[in-house]
């Protein structure tokens, strides 16, 4: 069973988790990330954006004007399942607009 570390809730009002393994993959394939904890969380609760991830993922999208490495867009890639879901992976990109592009946007921030 993976160690749930931290849970919160999406704009659909489920209860996506953390899990150990998921932040370590994270932090382990983007190591700038490590700081970023508590943002991943709000990015998924408090988006600028959330559109439809290639198969049945949502992608939370949330702009920081202030990272260590400039401002960026934080995409949390999670899933939704009945009540509850998971984190699947988060990083930051520049390249908003051809995420947007891309991809059906399900719901924005007004």
């Amino acid at each position: 069973m993976m160690s749930t570390i931290a849970t919160t809730l999406s704009k659909n009002k489920r209860r996506i988790k953390l899990t150990a393994e998921r932040w370590f993959h994270i932090t382990e394939s983007h190591d700038y990330m490590a700081g970023y904890f508590h943002d991943v969380l709000d990015t998924i609760n408090n988006p600028d954006f959330v559109v439809a991830g290639g198969k049945e993922e949502l992608l939370a999208i949330k702009f920081y004007k202030r990272t260590h490495i400039g401002p960026k867009y934080l995409v949390c890639c999670y899933r939704e399942r009945n009540k509850e879901g998971f984190v699947i992976t988060a990083f930051m990109t520049s390249k908003v607009d051809s995420v947007l592009k891309r991809r059906k946007t399900l719901w924005q921030r007004r």
